[in-house]
């Protein structure tokens, strides 16, 4: 790969001539990058569509080509995509309905607003991954005739398509008012009675691990009950029944649901298996009284995913900071706190708390401005990056602070060219912070060349716009393939260079 052409491809300052001259020097690596260019005229999303057809699939999923600009003939995988995208010509699926490779009738099956006779086609075709695509996404009527489907591969995917009839998935869940499937993908394939060995050694083996047929396709079976337990349209009396099954897996989809009665809950709530509880553990359905239950429950990942949920008690939630890790994200009970909420948790005496009011990103000033003041480094490093802030708060944050929290301070958008040039030259230097400063929009030509002698923050440096163009000319020959391209994208190099780049 000539990483200097590909770096130019993402260059936004590229010239639409330049486009041109690579767009017919192109191979398929830099044809699938020039797909990408936002700023393609129609002529050229045209003229790299008709050279490659991956990157006309590309350009298709994008709304950037018309029906006019594909053959299906010639581009059945294009075709598909605009006919999946609703911009493709009906007339189209007649022909992708009889196209000899199996793959092509498989996608074609899962595109919208299929002609009815084109879906009653694919609804007999000869290989079963294709009936089994086109129930997965096909109307009421057609899923309802396919859950009497003699093979039960097709009947998982009527199980699991939500527009499936309450009444169908239910008789799938439990089998009842349903004739027996006849065949599986095991017994397909093998002699039964068949276990598929979990380490089995045949590399052209596609089962999975534990697929299993005796003659009744339990290993299906099983995966019929498992999509129509995920599928919110199956009705929750029919599914309340699988609260005691002896499957983990099928009382784990079953936690998940939304739709239980309290009762059905509870039971999952003393399920033996961890997993089942720490599914249930951030349900959103569940009440408070179950969530103050679970809150006790020291089974794996009970209370992390429990610490998550939308409604948890604030009191709750201050007494699961210090019994697990809470990890980064905003959790959600805290992004929804009222403004009296919000007071309360920020003068929480645990620190953790207070960390975690910090990653909010719309406190009111004065809440932000004594999280910023904290003496605790971890609540500093969490508001650090909060909008608003003053150059010397940010200042102060550091000289209290140093290495802890410098990384998060460069990350800040208010951050000043002279900030960020005082940070990149910190002793000890923070090899976070390079690459926070590298890519921060505020960087000068001075920090970023310090950014340039650390080895992750290199690529990051090459590319930004405030460096000088002597420099990055220079980078196009570095020994690293990802500075190269970095380089090559960077629109401040000189429409010259570019010029002399491209064939």
């Amino acid at each position: 790969m000539n990483h200097v052409l590909y770096g130019l491809t993402a260059n936004p300052a590229l010239p639409s001539e330049l486009v041109d001259r690579l767009i017919a020097a192109a191979d398929t690596d830099l044809a699938d990058a020039l797909a990408g260019r936002p700023d393609l005229s129609r002529a050229q999303a045209a003229a790299l569509a008709s050279r490659f057809e991956q990157a006309a699939v590309r350009l298709a999923y994008e709304g950037r080509l018309a029906a006019d600009d594909i053959d299906p003939v010639a581009q059945p995988r294009a075709a598909l995509a605009l006919l999946e995208e609703r911009a493709g010509l009906p007339q189209w699926a007649q022909v992708l309905a009889a196209d000899p490779l199996v793959e092509h009738r498989e996608k074609l099956a899962a595109c919208p607003d299929l002609p009815v006779e084109v879906a009653r086609t694919l609804a007999t075709d000869p290989e079963v991954r294709v009936v089994a695509e086109l129930a997965l996404w096909t109307t009421p009527d057609l899923a309802s005739q396919l859950a009497q489907h003699p093979h039960a591969e097709v009947r998982s995917a009527v199980a699991a398509n939500e527009a499936t009839p309450p009444a169908v998935l239910a008789a799938l869940l439990t089998g009842a008012g349903l004739p027996p499937a006849r065949s599986c993908l095991v017994c397909d394939r093998e002699s039964t009675p068949f276990v598929h060995d979990p380490h089995c050694p045949r590399p052209d083996c596609e089962l999975p691990p534990g697929a299993a047929c005796d003659g009744s396709h339990q290993s299906t079976v099983h995966d019929i009950q498992q999509m129509a337990l995920r599928n919110p349209a199956t009705p929750a009396t029919a599914a309340a029944g699988f609260a005691d099954h002896p499957s983990m897996l099928l009382r784990h989809e079953l936690a998940a649901r939304t739709d239980l009665s309290p009762q059905a809950y509870a039971r999952l709530a003393e399920d033996p298996i961890p997993g089942v509880r720490a599914q249930l553990a951030d349900n959103p359905a569940i009440d408070e009284a179950l969530i103050r239950t679970l809150a006790t429950d020291r089974g794996h990942d009970v209370q992390r995913r429990l610490a998550h949920h939308p409604r948890l008690p604030l009191d709750v939630l201050v007494r699961l900071t210090d019994a697990t890790r809470l990890g980064s994200p905003l959790l959600p009970r805290i992004a929804a706190a009222s403004p009296a909420e919000v007071e309360e948790l920020a003068a929480s005496p645990h620190p953790t708390v207070r960390m975690l009011l910090a990653r909010r990103r719309d406190l009111p000033a004065e809440i932000r401005d004594a999280l910023a003041r904290d003496p605790d480094a971890k609540v500093v490093k969490s508001i650090a990056p909060h909008p608003g802030l003053a150059e010397a708060q940010l200042q102060a944050m550091v000289e209290r602070h140093g290495s802890r929290v410098l990384a998060k301070v460069a990350t800040n958008p208010d951050a000043s060219a002279a900030l960020l040039e005082q940070l990149a030259r910190h002793q000890p230097p923070v090899q976070k912070a390079f690459r926070e400063i590298a890519r921060h929009r505020h960087t000068t030509a001075p920090a970023l060349l310090t950014c340039l002698t650390y080895r992750q923050a290199r690529p990051i440096a090459a590319g930004h716009p405030a460096l000088p163009p002597p420099v990055i000319i220079e980078l196009l020959t570095d020994d690293n393939w990802q500075v190269v391209e970095a380089a090559a994208a960077n629109p401040s190099l000189p429409p010259a260079s570019m010029q002399r780049l491209v064939p």
